[in-house]
């Protein structure tokens, strides 16, 4: 890990899908990965099941310089305790962006709003845990809103592993036609929709994809990338950002840049994805 970063010249990796959460939350999201075999068809063990503060270190000294509080709510009632769980974790833990995230519900524009006046950089919005429609009126002001404060939010809307009801390009694409400048983070590349999502990404300049689990042996087998759009993905390298899904990844976090090196689309390309696009899209981070 120490010496992929030192061979690019690189102060750090900038991992912008990891997750904290609260620990009775966590233990909810492990217990379902624990079960995912009748899913997807694949054990699901977790790598790093550890407590808060060993997962912190050992993310620290695997060479990221910054990462990201992913949490979601699957139910209305959860998002706003959420962000404030997710605020007080930032305040002490400044190597995390702030993180914060909504659910379709009464209230949802006020307090994402108070979010973003607090300092959130950064949103989760996940339509397949969630099961809610990203073109929910309820939801329109909080595009609207994330779109004019350019907070980027990241959103897994490919149907992978399983298919939600409102995933896939469609329900979110429809999203960036009435709001072209939203910041979307596509996760996981899309997967397995990748080419329509790379149609996307080459439709909205604001939209960006990230990395976590795609190219790796558990994400092939899950659905591999289609090898015919890596000129694409060259194209497009300056809005590919490293996500990793940390600590919830069932091989060595390693891995993961392996992968991404293993795609032969340069070191240039590696600098961008695993620092420099994230560097510009949120600025330095805290105490460099």
């Amino acid at each position: 890990m120490r010496e992929f970063v030192r061979r690019l010249g690189l102060p750090g990796l900038q991992d912008i899908h990891t997750h904290f959460m609260p620990r009775r939350v966590l233990d909810k999201v492990w217990a379902h990965f624990d079960s995912a075999r009748p899913l997807t068809g694949l054990e699901w063990p977790i790598t790093y099941r550890y407590e808060e503060e060993k997962r912190l270190a050992l993310l620290r000294a695997l060479g990221v310089v910054r990462f990201t509080a992913m949490l979601y709510p699957h139910r209305p009632g959860m998002a706003e305790w959420l962000n404030d769980w997710s605020a007080g974790f930032a305040a002490r833990t400044p190597d995390c962006l702030h993180t914060a995230t909504f659910f379709p519900e009464e209230g949802v524009h006020r307090y994402v709003r108070e979010a973003v006046e607090r300092g959130a950089r950064v949103f989760k919005a996940h339509l397949q845990v969630g099961g809610y429609d990203p073109g929910d009126p309820l939801l329109e002001p909080v595009w609207g809103l994330l779109a004019e404060s350019g907070v980027p939010v990241v959103t897994h809307c490919g149907s992978g592993p399983v298919p939600g009801r409102h995933t896939g390009p469609g329900p979110i694409g429809r999203v960036l036609a009435r709001h072209p400048r939203l910041r979307v983070v596509v996760a996981h590349m899309g997967m397995p929709e990748y080419t329509p999502f790379l149609d996307l990404a080459e439709r909205y300049p604001e939209l960006r994809l990230d990395t976590t689990m795609a190219f790796t042996g558990f994400g092939e087998r899950l659905a591999p990338f289609p090898r015919a759009e890596l000129s694409r993905l060259a194209a497009l390298g300056d809005r590919i950002l490293l996500g990793s899904d940390f600590p919830n990844i069932p091989y060595p976090y390693a891995h993961q840049l392996h992968s991404l090196e293993a795609l032969g689309l340069g070191d240039d390309w590696l600098r961008a994805v695993c620092h420099g696009n994230a560097l510009r899209l949120f600025g330095p981070p805290a105490g460099s």
